[in-house]
């Protein structure tokens, strides 16, 4: 259904960059744009995965290992629960009063990791479409997204360096917030810029390079941080803020947007305008039906990733070590590499030639959903590598059709950084209920990882199926 002009007062910018294919600017914005969102990527991927549920573990420990339980070996004691459930031992009554704490403390970690993880991806989703609606009409003489790219990487930069002081789990979910807001200030614009600034034939090209970088940079993330995390610790925090400024301020200075300052706005913003914001593209239905599919995806996605750490620390058998762990989760990322380059170029380049993106997101979803079940029926570290590298291959067909696919259902192409703002939303309502659902699985079924899988089986498959709801692109 189309939006009346009532709806989405139409902007008109006559300086619009528009790039002519295999251009010097097009190639100059393409890897300026590509690193930026490697710099962003670094930042989710290897805070996400590794240092965040690094630090709450360790807030946890300290409040439930006390006194003389401070020095147990948990990779021991949880080896002895596998053990005890297992049949082959009998725990005696204070190994049993020490499972007792490992059950709270698992427990406990992933509350509170839900707690970290969400508050902070509520506010970025409730303010992903303010943010595209007002770049869409800031008027600026570096253009419209500029100052809100350079604004969110100087912010979040600084903030994350602060992390590494923050005393409690409370403080660490607000300063974490406040990181996400900031980045999304910067990642919502950038995306918004393919939109700008690319042509149309080139979108899914441009998003499956895009995606490349991103998922690349996730990698370099956790390789990184599993590296230095041994040496230096919460420190590692640093030079990944260093790399979020660094990433965006080369983009806006070295891939400029023409003034927008004569850019023509029908009417001032008001509030009913800003509310509206959350809803106009809603109303059409195969944008509805896309954001549906996505927040289901990335439900299911992030339920069964945010305890990656944990995954291996507590569900696997043998169970590794927090240290153990921190350098493992950075070889499942890298063994699922070649998948994903593979799923990357040909559902790029395929999708492109054919002129169709709805299969290509319905296989990915299946391909997915179908790999949380590995894990569930094969509890073991090879069992987690072979899950792993199903997801890549899925996740990488789906970074590069996804953004395409919502592109082309956009109901209004002059509002495309408000309408691709709640796309973000709707990635950012899925992270969001992910660490909350898993946390309250596990809480629910006492500390155990195992009805994490399924769960997640059943929402991603719900994904596919969603998008098979859109009519109007093949």
């Amino acid at each position: 259904m189309a939006t009346t002009p009532a709806e989405t007062p139409p902007i008109t910018d006559a300086n619009a960059v528009v790039y002519v294919p295999k251009t010097k600017a097009l190639r100059r914005y393409l890897g300026l744009y590509s690193f930026a969102n490697l710099s962003i990527a670094v930042l989710w991927g290897s805070l996400l995965a590794v240092l965040i549920p690094l630090q709450v573990q360790q807030m946890v420990f300290g409040q439930v290992f006390t006194g003389a339980d401070a020095g147990v070996d948990l990779q021991a004691l949880t080896t002895l629960q596998a053990a005890v459930a297992a049949g082959t031992e009998t725990a005696t009554a204070d190994q049993n009063r020490l499972l007792g704490l490992l059950a709270e403390y698992n427990s406990s970690r992933a509350t509170g990791l839900s707690v970290v993880s969400t508050v902070g991806v509520v506010l970025g989703m409730l303010l992903a479409p303010i943010i595209g609606l007002l770049s869409d009409r800031t008027r600026s003489r570096f253009g419209r997204r500029a100052p809100w790219i350079a604004a969110g990487g100087i912010a979040g930069g600084a903030l994350i360096c602060l992390l590494p002081l923050s005393p409690t789990i409370a403080v660490l979910a607000v300063v974490w917030s406040l990181i996400q807001v900031a980045v999304g200030l910067a990642q919502g614009p950038l995306g918004v810029t393919v939109a700008d600034r690319v042509p149309e034939e080139r979108i899914a090209g441009v998003s499956a390079i895009s995606g490349l970088a991103s998922y690349f940079g996730a990698i370099v993330g956790v390789v990184t941080v599993g590296a230095l995390f041994a040496s230096i610790g919460l420190a590692t925090y640093i030079p990944l803020g260093v790399l979020l400024f660094l990433g965006t301020t080369a983009f806006v200075l070295f891939a400029p947007d023409k003034s927008s300052r004569g850019m023509v706005l029908p009417e001032r913003l008001r509030f009913p305008v800003v509310l509206r914001s959350y809803v106009v593209a809603l109303r059409d239905r195969d944008y509805r039906w896309t954001w549906i599919s996505r927040v289901l995806l990335f439900l299911g996605y992030s339920i069964s990733s945010v305890y990656s750490v944990y995954m291996l620390q507590s569900y696997i058998t043998p169970a590794l070590s927090a240290t153990e762990a921190a350098q493992t989760v950075p070889l499942l990322q890298v063994a699922a590499l070649p998948a994903t380059l593979l799923a990357m170029y040909v559902g790029g380049r395929w999708s492109d030639k054919i002129g169709r993106r709805k299969p290509f997101v319905f296989v990915a979803g299946l391909i997915i959903a179908f790999s949380f079940l590995v894990p569930f029926v094969w509890p073991t570290l090879p069992g987690m590598f072979v899950q792993t590298i199903l997801t890549g291959f899925g996740y990488g067909m789906f970074l590069v059709v996804d953004q395409a696919l919502f592109i082309d259902v956009l109901p209004d192409k002059e509002a495309a950084g408000r309408d691709l703002g709640l796309s973000g939303l709707g990635q950012n309502l899925g992270n969001a209920l992910g660490p909350v659902v898993a946390g309250a699985v596990v809480a629910a079924f006492s500390g155990a990882y195992a009805p994490v899988w399924p769960i997640g089986f059943v929402l991603v498959a719900m994904a596919s199926l969603a998008v098979l709801r859109v009519k109007g692109v093949r």
